[in-house]
């Protein structure tokens, strides 16, 4: 049970990195779609759009090399070997793509239907950005959790700070400090946005930079070419998860018709976000036991922790899905600015649903994982991108955005059931599948009384909290007191 206690340890330390930046961006969101500040949901639509393609772009330069890293980092003797080749081939693929960017810059901007302006701030954000991947891996792989919480935090506090000046105080002290005359454009407020994201994504650098002065830059290219291997797999399902997550956007800029197509994606998108609270949670406790994964792959009784690991995480995420949902009406008020967003509230119980599946699969996915099966990665992650993209294209056209939410739950549920049925050929894991059935039914049928049934009446969802932590309690109640007196 100790090492279950570290592990929880090691997620709340995570979880204040994921959770904090994430919070802070739901803040944002209310900045964002405040009129005063961003005047039409248009522009918000299309600051969505420009991050989905930071999001696809990020995986694709990262070149599965984090998961990669952390694999053969507890397999070869030569560890430093294994550090040294991850960062070079980050850094090469790094001035690749920007000196490829310098050169198509204008006939992608035309392509795309994004301004050569706002690309030029976005390449190098990307370039910044994947250049921190491995030196944070490497703090996750040392356990080195505080640190690794410390930059992430740094980078989000300079963010929003940023956006709070440049957005809301900058136009107003133009007339008393001069300097700032040179800083201000009328209507570039999308702008600020992304240079916002630069400067952080440059300070963040920084802070790791003295990782760089730690390697030796030379690469071990029979390592690089087997780590890219072993990397292309995850590359491909990252590639599809962010197709499942955030590519609905670009369809429906390309499936809507044109006079209404960035407001539909600024109001889905704004919606979207609330499902955030689901995603937090399932990104903390990702965090943490991936490296917990490979750590545990040669031990004795191994499978047993990983289903007690999945057992624990679908407990948890039943009861925060029905209290989200139940105060969904509350967090709208509180995290949007302004009531036209609020016409798409009905979608985000279904996003945080399909973000549960979401968080379900990738605790299944330790079979594949620590098996070096990573092409069965690819295989079910593109799976739920075409149906992803299937589904997108024959509903948004009918539908719109809700036809975007289905198609996102239909994708995350298939690639969880999938992932089971597969890994158990391949590594049987003794999940307590009726066990977690039970909770998942009974979370969703709460919240769907509570949001559909009886959503103006806060005392029937407050019930609905209440009976489904009174049940987790009386049948996990020795877990949660092994937990207390662990903790002690």
């Amino acid at each position: 049970m100790g090492k279950f206690l570290q592990l929880f340890k090691q997620t709340f330390i995570y979880g204040i990195a994921t959770v904090f930046p994430r919070i802070i961006s739901v803040v944002l969101l209310r900045i964002h779609t405040d009129k005063s500040v961003i005047s039409e949901s248009s522009e918000y639509g299309t600051i969505s759009l420009i991050f989905t393609y930071i999001v696809v772009f990020n995986v694709i330069l990262s070149l599965g090399m984090e998961t990669s890293f952390f694999r053969f980092y507890n397999k070869e003797k030569n560890k430093k070997d294994v550090l040294n080749t991850a960062a070079i081939s980050i850094i090469i693929t790094s001035i690749l793509f920007a000196s490829l960017f310098s050169i198509f810059k204008f006939n992608i901007s035309e392509f795309i239907g994004i301004s050569s302006g706002y690309l030029s701030i976005v390449v190098w954000i990307l370039v910044v950005d994947v250049l921190t991947v491995i030196p944070f891996a490497y703090l996750r792989l040392k356990g080195s959790a505080f640190k690794y919480s410390t930059v992430k935090i740094i980078n989000i506090l300079v963010y929003f700070s940023l956006n709070i000046f440049l957005l809301i105080y900058l136009k107003g002290l133009t007339n008393d400090y001069k300097i700032l005359q040179s800083i201000y454009i009328e209507n570039f407020e999308v702008s600020y946005i992304f240079i916002s994201n630069l400067i952080a994504s440059i300070v963040s650098l920084l802070l790791l930079f003295p990782f760089y002065f730690e390697i030796n830059y030379r690469a071990n290219i029979k390592l690089l070419k087997r780590m890219l291997a072993y990397g292309f797999p995850i590359l491909i399902s990252g590639l599809a998860f962010s197709i499942n997550e955030t590519f609905d956007r670009i369809l429906l800029d390309f499936l809507l018709p044109s006079s209404i197509a960035k407001t539909q994606i600024g109001i889905y998108a704004a919606c979207y976000k609330l499902a955030i609270f689901m995603t937090l949670f399932s990104t903390a406790y990702k965090l943490a036991i991936e490296p917990f994964f490979f750590s545990e792959a040669d031990k004795k009784n191994s499978t047993i922790s990983y289903a007690l690991i999945l057992e624990t995480f679908v407990i948890i995420g039943s009861s925060i899905l029905v209290l989200v949902v139940v105060l969904l009406d509350v967090l709208k008020v509180i995290f949007i600015g302004d009531p036209e967003y609020w016409q798409a509230m009905y979608i985000v119980p279904i996003i945080l649903l399909a973000n549960f599946c979401l968080g379900i699969y990738q605790n299944l996915s330790v079979w594949y994982k620590v098996t070096d099966k990573t092409k069965f990665a690819a295989y079910i992650s593109s799976l739920g991108a075409i149906i992803t993209l299937t589904l997108n294209i024959i509903l948004i056209p009918k539908y719109s955005y809700l036809g975007s939410a289905i198609a996102t739950l239909i994708a995350y549920f298939t690639m969880a059931v999938l992932s089971y049925i597969v890994g158990k050929k391949y590594y049987p894991i003794p999940y307590n599948i009726s066990k977690m059935l039970f909770y998942i039914i009974l979370s969703v049928s709460l919240s769907s009384i509570s949001f559909y049934g009886f959503r103006e009446n806060l005392m029937v969802g407050m019930s609905c909290i209440f009976i489904m932590n009174i049940v987790i309690y009386i049948n996990e109640k020795r877990r949660i007191k092994n937990l207390i007196k662990l903790a002690r």
